[in-house]
């Protein structure tokens, strides 16, 4: 080989370099990963812009340009070079925002409203809710040509009245008149803007277009289109009459007049109110209501205590048993080990709440299993006796739980060196000398943490007990919907969500007092396991 081949050899890339340089060129993403890079970006602007005109239309100002925000905020941070951190960060941010930072947020100022049901909007809209509920068609009426159009999801009445001006409004727009509408036979059948329904869009919604109400002003006592066929509109009035400056509903069939006197609904001078109310501050008004009225503070600190004997109790008794088998199945001379601990933690590896769901089957007070066949026929009210419940929702969480329990206890007991616990046997201390002053020291240290974190999921364990009880046998005379073994959570959630009524500014407010407590005990709990450490 001659210099000039020597030289060119030495230019052309090994087989080394080129597997490199095609890692590299992976790496750096290539034209594909760009490709798709654009368009997921693309998808996301898209679908923040739909999101933001939504909440324009809404009236949601913030929040729609916010959302503008955080999307054009994902632009420039994956499509710049650079700025590594931020794409791996940004994600987590966002999610750490919507459901921890907003949703606690959000609970909180909840909590200083009356926010419930019959009162979970604005007092214009509980104006118009009220008024449409009761309106009546007026007699002989002038009958306004229709034409149904949408636009983003929304329904509007296009109009044409009989003087031939056309208007267009939805059930929170009132009328106003607009010009360019396509035209067809003195009819307007066509806006720009709007896609107009077609016979069978009509039909398939047409429990929903009936319901609409197009008020013909600002003023709510003008009246209301409305349409029973979508071809037609005809002029509905209420037999309310409100006076904004007053501040009053007046039924004209009875004459008697609702004033608003500043507790979200209008008021008669005996009490009774009109339903819908509207939303607004209450203050305080919730946190006093769970400490001040006896229907609720009864039932509350009933529940109160026994979360604490249910969080305290279940750590208690599985923290126990899982130790006992831990030390037990640690034995040397224990043989085939593997295969008990496999036994064991075999009530870990199902799922709470179908394993919950089991239990009540098997507790079932005419056909389950602990009463026909363990006691033969026996009638043992297991989950609706207000102690057995309770004695039941202990034992069930103790076969849930003793599992995980055992499983740290035996990595615990198995960090603990030899060496110790033999020279305490050398200076004559007997088996149970050494459990108390070496081994269960050292295990509390190690295992402290999870004990706490085990308290706080116990003090919130919500699917064990609304699988198993759903928190009853239930209060008759409490004033929220409350059972015998309803925990703090549950409680929570049958206040906002189970019943006929919902009310989700208390529910809020307990929420609150729910975490101070758990907080609150964290920390104490924590300090004390400091110090535990700085002892041994």
């Amino acid at each position: 080989m001659t210099t000039e081949d020597r030289e060119v050899a030495a230019e052309q890339p090994t087989a080394r370099q080129r597997r490199a340089a095609r890692i590299a060129e992976a790496a750096g993403g290539g034209l594909g990963l760009i490709i798709l890079k654009v368009v997921l970006l693309g998808l996301i602007l898209a679908l923040a812009v739909y999101a933001a005109l939504v909440l324009f239309r809404t009236g949601q100002w913030v929040a729609a340009a916010l959302v503008l925000a955080v999307a054009l905020l994902a632009v420039w941070v994956y499509m710049g070079r650079g700025r590594l951190p931020a794409k791996y960060l940004m994600p987590g941010l966002i999610f750490l925002f919507l459901f921890q930072v907003f949703a606690a947020l959000y609970t909180g100022y909840v909590a200083f409203t009356n926010y419930g049901t019959g009162h979970n909007s604005t007092k214009d809209s509980a104006v118009n809710a009220l008024m449409l509920s009761a309106q009546e068609r007026v007699p002989d009426s002038a009958a306004y040509d229709l034409t149904i159009v949408e636009q983003l999801g929304d329904f509007s009445f296009l109009v044409t009245d009989p003087d031939g001006e056309v208007s267009i409004g939805g059930a929170e727009r009132p009328l106003e008149e607009v010009d360019g509408a396509e035209m067809r036979g003195g009819k307007a059948v066509a806006l720009d803007g709007y896609n107009t329904l077609q016979f069978g869009d009509i039909v398939a919604n047409q429990e929903k277009i009936a319901e609409i109400a197009v008020p013909l002003s600002d003023d709510p006592n003008d009246g209301a289109l409305r349409t029973p066929d979508g071809s037609k509109a005809y002029v509905y009035v209420s037999k309310l009459v409100y006076d904004e400056a007053a501040g009053t509903m007046t039924d004209t069939s009875t004459g008697k007049v609702y004033s608003d006197v500043g507790t979200g609904a209008f008021t008669a001078e005996d009490g009774t109110e009109l339903k819908p109310g509207w939303q607004i501050m209450v203050g305080f008004d919730n946190f006093v209501r769970a400490f001040s009225e006896q229907s609720i503070r009864g039932p509350f600190f009933s529940v109160l205590a026994w979360t604490f004997a249910f969080a305290l109790l279940s750590v208690l008794t599985c923290f126990a048993l899982g130790l006992f088998l831990a030390i037990v199945f640690n034995d040397p001379r224990m043989k085939s080990k593997k295969y008990y601990r496999v036994i064991m933690i075999l009530p870990y590896a199902f799922p709470g709440f179908l394993s919950a769901l089991v239990w009540a089957g098997m507790m079932n007070q005419e056909f389950g299993f602990l009463n026909v066949v363990l006691f033969g026929g026996a009638d043992i009210p297991w989950l609706t006796n207000e102690w057995l419940a309770k004695f039941s929702i202990i034992l069930v969480n103790l076969w849930l739980g003793f599992p995980y329990m055992f499983l740290i206890c035996t990595g615990a007991l198995q960090s603990i060196p030899d060496d110790v616990q033999e020279a305490a046997r050398v200076d004559g201390a007997n088996a149970w000398q050494v459990f108390r002053s070496i081994k269960l020291p050292l295990l509390l240290v190690a295992v402290a943490p999870l004990l706490i974190s085990s308290f706080a999921f116990n003090f919130n364990n919500f699917s064990l007990i609304y699988m198993l009880t759903g928190g009853g046998p239930r209060d008759a005379s409490a004033g929220v919907n409350v059972g015998a073994t309803d925990i703090l959570i549950t409680m929570v959630y049958k206040v906002a969500f189970v019943g006929s009524s919902a009310d989700y500014g208390l529910a809020s407010a307990f929420s609150i007092i729910i975490f101070i407590l758990v907080a609150t005990i964290s920390v104490i709990a924590f300090r004390r396991t400091k110090a535990l450490e700085d002892l041994n």
